[in-house]
Protein backbone atom coordinates (compact mmCIF):
# COMPACT_ATOMS: atom_id res chain seq x y z
CA UNK A 1 0.00 0.00 0.00
CA UNK A 2 2.82 2.42 0.84
CA UNK A 3 4.60 1.77 -2.46
CA UNK A 4 1.33 2.18 -4.37
CA UNK A 5 0.58 5.48 -2.62
CA UNK A 6 4.06 6.85 -3.31
CA UNK A 7 3.83 5.78 -6.94
CA UNK A 8 0.49 7.53 -7.35
CA UNK A 9 1.82 10.70 -5.79
CA UNK A 10 4.86 10.70 -8.09
CA UNK A 11 2.60 10.18 -11.10
CA UNK A 12 0.54 13.17 -9.97
CA UNK A 13 3.46 15.62 -10.27
CA UNK A 14 3.12 16.12 -14.09
CA UNK A 15 -0.63 16.48 -13.62
CA UNK A 16 -0.11 19.13 -10.97
CA UNK A 17 2.33 21.10 -13.15
CA UNK A 18 -0.05 20.88 -16.10
CA UNK A 19 -2.88 22.29 -13.96
CA UNK A 20 -0.74 25.23 -12.86
CA UNK A 21 0.39 26.05 -16.43
CA UNK A 22 -3.13 25.91 -17.83
CA UNK A 23 -4.60 27.89 -14.94
CA UNK A 24 -1.96 30.61 -15.14
CA UNK A 25 -2.49 30.93 -18.89
CA UNK A 26 -6.26 31.32 -18.48
CA UNK A 27 -5.82 33.79 -15.63
CA UNK A 28 -3.49 36.11 -17.52
CA UNK A 29 -5.60 35.83 -20.69
CA UNK A 30 -8.73 37.11 -18.89
CA UNK A 31 -9.82 40.68 -19.76
CA UNK A 32 -8.68 43.45 -17.46
CA UNK A 33 -5.97 42.90 -14.91
CA UNK A 34 -4.90 43.66 -11.36
CA UNK A 35 -3.80 47.18 -12.26
CA UNK A 36 -7.37 48.20 -13.07
CA UNK A 37 -8.60 46.91 -9.71
CA UNK A 38 -5.81 48.71 -7.83
CA UNK A 39 -6.07 52.07 -9.60
CA UNK A 40 -9.73 53.01 -9.51
CA UNK A 41 -9.04 56.42 -7.99
CA UNK A 42 -9.74 59.19 -10.55
CA UNK A 43 -6.49 61.04 -9.78
CA UNK A 44 -4.30 58.19 -11.03
CA UNK A 45 -2.47 59.15 -14.20
CA UNK A 46 -1.66 56.71 -17.04
CA UNK A 47 2.00 56.99 -16.10
CA UNK A 48 1.27 55.87 -12.56
CA UNK A 49 -0.81 52.96 -13.84
CA UNK A 50 2.06 51.92 -16.07
CA UNK A 51 4.47 52.23 -13.16
CA UNK A 52 2.31 49.94 -10.99
CA UNK A 53 2.10 47.42 -13.83
CA UNK A 54 5.87 47.39 -14.06
CA UNK A 55 6.22 47.02 -10.32
CA UNK A 56 3.86 44.04 -10.23
CA UNK A 57 5.41 42.51 -13.33
CA UNK A 58 2.05 41.94 -15.03
CA UNK A 59 3.22 43.43 -18.34
CA UNK A 60 5.66 40.58 -18.88
CA UNK A 61 4.72 37.61 -21.09
CA UNK A 62 2.66 35.06 -19.23
CA UNK A 63 5.39 32.44 -19.39
CA UNK A 64 7.81 34.83 -17.66
CA UNK A 65 5.23 35.58 -14.98
CA UNK A 66 4.59 31.86 -14.55
CA UNK A 67 8.30 31.03 -14.14
CA UNK A 68 8.67 33.88 -11.66
CA UNK A 69 5.70 32.54 -9.70
CA UNK A 70 6.98 28.96 -9.94
CA UNK A 71 10.69 29.41 -9.20
CA UNK A 72 10.83 32.85 -7.57
CA UNK A 73 12.20 36.21 -8.66
CA UNK A 74 15.45 36.28 -6.74
CA UNK A 75 17.30 34.66 -9.62
CA UNK A 76 16.18 37.04 -12.37
CA UNK A 77 16.46 40.76 -13.12
CA UNK A 78 13.22 42.57 -12.37
CA UNK A 79 12.95 46.24 -13.38
CA UNK A 80 10.28 47.32 -10.91
CA UNK A 81 10.11 51.02 -11.77
CA UNK A 82 10.97 50.95 -15.46
CA UNK A 83 14.29 52.79 -15.20
CA UNK A 84 16.31 49.94 -16.70
CA UNK A 85 17.94 48.96 -13.40
CA UNK A 86 17.18 46.34 -10.78
CA UNK A 87 15.78 48.31 -7.84
CA UNK A 88 16.35 47.88 -4.14
CA UNK A 89 12.78 48.68 -3.17
CA UNK A 90 9.31 48.74 -4.65
CA UNK A 91 7.38 52.00 -4.44
CA UNK A 92 3.60 51.81 -4.11
CA UNK A 93 2.18 55.21 -5.16
CA UNK A 94 -1.05 56.93 -4.20
CA UNK A 95 -4.14 54.95 -5.20
CA UNK A 96 -3.12 51.57 -3.76
CA UNK A 97 -4.87 50.17 -0.68
CA UNK A 98 -1.57 49.67 1.09
CA UNK A 99 -2.84 49.46 4.66
CA UNK A 100 -5.84 47.27 3.88
CA UNK A 101 -8.36 49.76 5.31
CA UNK A 102 -10.82 49.34 2.43
CA UNK A 103 -9.95 52.75 0.96
CA UNK A 104 -7.27 54.01 -1.38
CA UNK A 105 -4.40 55.77 0.32
CA UNK A 106 -3.64 59.45 0.00
CA UNK A 107 -0.39 61.35 0.31
CA UNK A 108 -0.83 61.89 4.05
CA UNK A 109 -0.75 58.16 4.75
CA UNK A 110 2.78 57.84 3.45
CA UNK A 111 4.38 55.65 0.84
CA UNK A 112 4.99 51.94 1.13
CA UNK A 113 8.27 50.18 0.36
CA UNK A 114 9.25 46.54 0.51
CA UNK A 115 12.32 44.84 -0.99
CA UNK A 116 12.08 43.00 -4.31
CA UNK A 117 13.38 39.53 -4.88
CA UNK A 118 11.70 38.15 -1.74
CA UNK A 119 9.47 35.75 -3.68
CA UNK A 120 11.09 32.32 -3.62
CA UNK A 121 8.46 30.67 -5.79
CA UNK A 122 5.92 27.98 -5.16
CA UNK A 123 8.53 25.23 -5.60
CA UNK A 124 10.17 26.54 -2.44
CA UNK A 125 6.92 26.91 -0.56
CA UNK A 126 6.35 30.62 -1.18
CA UNK A 127 2.91 31.61 -2.51
CA UNK A 128 4.08 35.15 -3.20
CA UNK A 129 2.68 38.47 -2.06
CA UNK A 130 -0.89 39.54 -2.67
CA UNK A 131 -1.24 42.48 -5.07
CA UNK A 132 -4.28 43.87 -3.26
CA UNK A 133 -3.52 43.17 0.41
CA UNK A 134 0.25 43.70 0.05
CA UNK A 135 0.85 40.75 2.39
CA UNK A 136 2.23 37.24 1.92
CA UNK A 137 -0.48 34.99 0.53
CA UNK A 138 0.53 32.20 2.91
CA UNK A 139 -0.36 34.33 5.93
CA UNK A 140 -3.69 35.33 4.36
CA UNK A 141 -4.54 31.69 3.72
CA UNK A 142 -3.46 30.72 7.23
CA UNK A 143 -5.98 33.18 8.66
CA UNK A 144 -8.83 31.61 6.67
CA UNK A 145 -8.07 27.92 6.25
CA UNK A 146 -9.35 27.01 9.72
CA UNK A 147 -12.78 28.45 8.93
CA UNK A 148 -13.01 26.52 5.64
CA UNK A 149 -11.87 23.25 7.21
CA UNK A 150 -14.33 23.74 10.04
CA UNK A 151 -17.24 24.23 7.66
CA UNK A 152 -16.12 21.59 5.15
CA UNK A 153 -15.44 18.81 7.66
CA UNK A 154 -18.66 19.45 9.56
CA UNK A 155 -20.63 19.35 6.29
CA UNK A 156 -18.90 16.14 5.19
CA UNK A 157 -19.56 14.42 8.53
CA UNK A 158 -23.16 15.65 8.54
CA UNK A 159 -23.68 14.34 5.01
CA UNK A 160 -22.25 10.93 5.90
CA UNK A 161 -24.09 10.59 9.20
CA UNK A 162 -27.42 11.48 7.59
CA UNK A 163 -27.00 10.18 4.03
CA UNK A 164 -25.58 6.69 4.69
CA UNK A 165 -28.25 5.54 7.21
CA UNK A 166 -30.99 6.97 4.98
CA UNK A 167 -29.68 4.92 2.06
CA UNK A 168 -29.55 1.74 4.14
CA UNK A 169 -33.05 2.16 5.55
CA UNK A 170 -34.45 3.06 2.13
CA UNK A 171 -32.99 -0.16 0.69
CA UNK A 172 -34.35 -2.27 3.57
CA UNK A 173 -37.80 -0.72 3.12
CA UNK A 174 -37.75 -0.61 -0.66
CA UNK A 175 -41.01 0.69 -2.11
CA UNK A 176 -42.30 1.93 1.25
CA UNK A 177 -43.18 5.45 2.26
CA UNK A 178 -39.71 6.14 3.69
CA UNK A 179 -38.07 5.11 0.41
CA UNK A 180 -40.39 7.29 -1.66
CA UNK A 181 -40.10 10.33 0.62
CA UNK A 182 -36.30 10.19 0.76
CA UNK A 183 -36.13 9.79 -3.02
CA UNK A 184 -38.16 12.98 -3.48
CA UNK A 185 -36.03 14.85 -0.94
CA UNK A 186 -32.82 13.68 -2.64
CA UNK A 187 -34.06 14.90 -6.01
CA UNK A 188 -34.97 18.27 -4.49
CA UNK A 189 -31.58 18.62 -2.79
CA UNK A 190 -29.81 17.81 -6.07
CA UNK A 191 -31.94 20.19 -8.14
CA UNK A 192 -32.07 23.24 -5.86
CA UNK A 193 -29.11 25.61 -6.40
CA UNK A 194 -27.01 26.17 -3.30
CA UNK A 195 -27.18 29.96 -3.52
CA UNK A 196 -31.00 29.92 -3.76
CA UNK A 197 -31.37 27.51 -0.85
CA UNK A 198 -29.01 29.56 1.28
CA UNK A 199 -30.85 32.81 0.59
CA UNK A 200 -34.24 31.21 1.32
CA UNK A 201 -33.01 29.79 4.64
CA UNK A 202 -31.52 33.16 5.60
CA UNK A 203 -34.84 34.84 4.77
CA UNK A 204 -36.91 32.35 6.79
CA UNK A 205 -34.78 31.50 9.82
CA UNK A 206 -32.72 34.67 9.98
CA UNK A 207 -34.87 37.57 8.81
CA UNK A 208 -38.45 36.41 9.39
CA UNK A 209 -38.19 34.15 12.45
CA UNK A 210 -34.95 35.49 13.90
CA UNK A 211 -33.96 32.04 15.16
CA UNK A 212 -30.48 31.85 13.62
CA UNK A 213 -27.80 34.37 12.58
CA UNK A 214 -27.92 35.49 8.97
CA UNK A 215 -24.18 35.26 8.44
CA UNK A 216 -20.73 35.34 9.92
CA UNK A 217 -18.72 32.81 11.88
CA UNK A 218 -19.23 34.34 15.32
CA UNK A 219 -20.70 37.52 16.84
CA UNK A 220 -18.99 40.56 15.31
CA UNK A 221 -18.76 42.24 18.71
CA UNK A 222 -16.32 39.63 20.02
CA UNK A 223 -12.66 40.54 20.33
CA UNK A 224 -9.72 38.17 20.30
CA UNK A 225 -11.11 35.70 17.77
CA UNK A 226 -14.06 33.33 17.67
CA UNK A 227 -14.85 31.01 20.58
CA UNK A 228 -14.80 27.20 20.18
CA UNK A 229 -17.39 25.55 17.95
CA UNK A 230 -19.66 24.54 20.82
CA UNK A 231 -19.89 28.21 21.81
CA UNK A 232 -21.26 29.32 18.42
CA UNK A 233 -23.18 26.38 17.02
CA UNK A 234 -26.01 28.64 15.91
CA UNK A 235 -23.68 30.22 13.37
CA UNK A 236 -22.83 26.84 11.81
CA UNK A 237 -26.29 25.36 11.41
CA UNK A 238 -27.38 27.08 8.19
CA UNK A 239 -24.08 27.03 6.22
CA UNK A 240 -23.38 23.43 7.27
CA UNK A 241 -26.82 22.28 6.21
CA UNK A 242 -26.68 24.12 2.87
CA UNK A 243 -23.23 22.72 2.04
CA UNK A 244 -24.24 19.19 3.09
CA UNK A 245 -27.47 18.94 1.09
CA UNK A 246 -25.73 17.72 -2.05
CA UNK A 247 -23.73 15.15 -0.10
CA UNK A 248 -26.86 13.83 1.62
CA UNK A 249 -28.62 13.39 -1.72
CA UNK A 250 -25.68 11.62 -3.39
CA UNK A 251 -24.70 9.38 -0.48
CA UNK A 252 -28.27 8.27 0.26
CA UNK A 253 -29.04 7.34 -3.35
CA UNK A 254 -25.78 5.51 -4.00
CA UNK A 255 -25.94 3.75 -0.65
CA UNK A 256 -29.47 2.60 -1.44
CA UNK A 257 -28.45 1.23 -4.85
CA UNK A 258 -25.40 -0.48 -3.38
CA UNK A 259 -27.39 -2.04 -0.56
CA UNK A 260 -29.98 -3.40 -3.00
CA UNK A 261 -27.16 -5.08 -4.90
CA UNK A 262 -25.68 -6.51 -1.68
CA UNK A 263 -29.11 -7.71 -0.56
CA UNK A 264 -29.12 -10.50 -3.14
CA UNK A 265 -25.70 -11.89 -2.21
CA UNK A 266 -25.32 -15.37 -0.70
CA UNK A 267 -23.60 -14.22 2.50
CA UNK A 268 -26.60 -12.01 3.29
CA UNK A 269 -28.98 -14.96 3.02
CA UNK A 270 -26.59 -17.05 5.10
CA UNK A 271 -26.53 -14.43 7.85
CA UNK A 272 -30.32 -14.30 7.86
CA UNK A 273 -30.58 -18.09 7.99
CA UNK A 274 -28.37 -18.14 11.11
CA UNK A 275 -31.05 -16.22 12.94
CA UNK A 276 -29.16 -12.93 13.23
CA UNK A 277 -31.21 -9.82 13.90
CA UNK A 278 -32.12 -7.60 10.98
CA UNK A 279 -30.06 -4.74 12.33
CA UNK A 280 -26.95 -6.93 12.55
CA UNK A 281 -27.51 -8.39 9.09
CA UNK A 282 -27.96 -5.05 7.35
CA UNK A 283 -25.56 -2.82 9.25
CA UNK A 284 -22.75 -5.28 10.11
CA UNK A 285 -22.69 -7.62 7.10
CA UNK A 286 -24.31 -5.58 4.36
CA UNK A 287 -23.26 -1.98 5.04
CA UNK A 288 -19.51 -2.62 4.95
CA UNK A 289 -19.63 -4.19 1.49
CA UNK A 290 -22.10 -1.59 0.28
CA UNK A 291 -19.67 1.16 1.28
CA UNK A 292 -17.12 0.08 -1.35
CA UNK A 293 -18.76 1.96 -4.27
CA UNK A 294 -19.35 4.92 -1.97
CA UNK A 295 -15.60 5.17 -1.34
CA UNK A 296 -15.28 6.45 -4.90
CA UNK A 297 -17.03 9.65 -3.85
CA UNK A 298 -15.47 10.18 -0.45
CA UNK A 299 -12.08 11.28 -1.80
CA UNK A 300 -13.28 13.76 -4.45
CA UNK A 301 -15.90 14.96 -1.96
CA UNK A 302 -13.14 17.04 -0.36
CA UNK A 303 -12.74 19.04 -3.56
CA UNK A 304 -16.50 19.24 -3.97
CA UNK A 305 -16.83 20.77 -0.53
CA UNK A 306 -14.17 23.36 -1.33
CA UNK A 307 -15.91 24.35 -4.57
CA UNK A 308 -19.29 24.44 -2.87
CA UNK A 309 -17.82 26.49 -0.05
CA UNK A 310 -17.07 29.28 -2.53
CA UNK A 311 -20.81 29.93 -2.89
CA UNK A 312 -21.80 29.06 0.67
CA UNK A 313 -19.11 31.21 2.28
CA UNK A 314 -20.01 34.15 0.07
CA UNK A 315 -23.72 33.93 0.91
CA UNK A 316 -23.21 33.51 4.65
CA UNK A 317 -20.23 35.91 4.91
CA UNK A 318 -18.12 33.04 6.19
CA UNK A 319 -14.46 34.17 6.48
CA UNK A 320 -12.93 31.19 4.69
CA UNK A 321 -10.96 30.35 1.58
CA UNK A 322 -14.03 30.28 -0.65
CA UNK A 323 -14.92 33.88 0.03
CA UNK A 324 -11.24 34.78 -0.17
CA UNK A 325 -11.04 33.16 -3.62
CA UNK A 326 -14.01 35.16 -4.87
CA UNK A 327 -12.30 38.38 -3.82
CA UNK A 328 -9.06 37.29 -5.48
CA UNK A 329 -10.81 36.52 -8.78
CA UNK A 330 -12.74 39.80 -8.69
CA UNK A 331 -9.61 41.88 -8.15
CA UNK A 332 -7.55 39.54 -10.41
CA UNK A 333 -5.03 39.11 -7.65
CA UNK A 334 -2.83 36.57 -9.44
CA UNK A 335 -0.94 35.17 -6.41
CA UNK A 336 -4.20 34.66 -4.49
CA UNK A 337 -5.95 32.97 -7.42
CA UNK A 338 -3.04 30.61 -8.05
CA UNK A 339 -2.78 29.76 -4.35
CA UNK A 340 -6.44 28.69 -4.38
CA UNK A 341 -5.83 26.70 -7.58
CA UNK A 342 -2.92 24.89 -5.90
CA UNK A 343 -5.02 24.03 -2.87
CA UNK A 344 -7.79 22.70 -5.12
CA UNK A 345 -5.37 20.68 -7.26
CA UNK A 346 -3.60 19.12 -4.28
CA UNK A 347 -6.90 18.28 -2.56
CA UNK A 348 -8.20 16.66 -5.77
CA UNK A 349 -5.10 14.54 -6.25
CA UNK A 350 -4.99 13.49 -2.61
CA UNK A 351 -8.73 12.83 -2.71
CA UNK A 352 -8.43 10.24 -5.46
CA UNK A 353 -5.50 8.59 -3.71
CA UNK A 354 -7.59 8.52 -0.54
CA UNK A 355 -10.40 6.78 -2.44
CA UNK A 356 -8.03 4.00 -3.50
CA UNK A 357 -6.82 3.60 0.08
CA UNK A 358 -10.41 3.40 1.33
CA UNK A 359 -11.06 0.51 -1.05
CA UNK A 360 -8.48 -1.59 0.78
CA UNK A 361 -9.62 -0.43 4.21
CA UNK A 362 -13.27 -1.31 3.56
CA UNK A 363 -12.65 -4.53 1.62
CA UNK A 364 -9.69 -6.65 2.85
CA UNK A 365 -9.74 -8.60 -0.42
CA UNK A 366 -8.46 -5.57 -2.34
CA UNK A 367 -4.68 -5.28 -2.48
CA UNK A 368 -2.52 -2.93 -4.56
CA UNK A 369 0.91 -4.48 -3.94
Amino acid sequence: MIKYTLRRLLQAIPTFLGITVFSYLLMTAAPGGPVGALTQAPNISPQQRQRIALQLGVNDPWIVQYLRWLAGDDWMRWDTDGDGKADQSIFIPVGFDANNDGDYDDATEGDLHFPPGDNKGILRGDFGRSFFYNRPVASLIGERVAATLELGLSSLLFGLVIGVPIGIIAAVRKGGWFDNVTRIIAVCFSAIPIFWLGLILILIFGSQLGLLPMGGRCPPTLTGGCPPIWGRLEYMILPTFVLATGAIAVYSRYMRASMLDVKSQDYMRTAQSKGLSGREVWFKHGARNALIPLATFLGPAITGLLSGAVITETIFSWPGLGRFAVGGVTSQDYPVVMAVVIIGAISTICGYVLSDILYAVIDPRIRFD
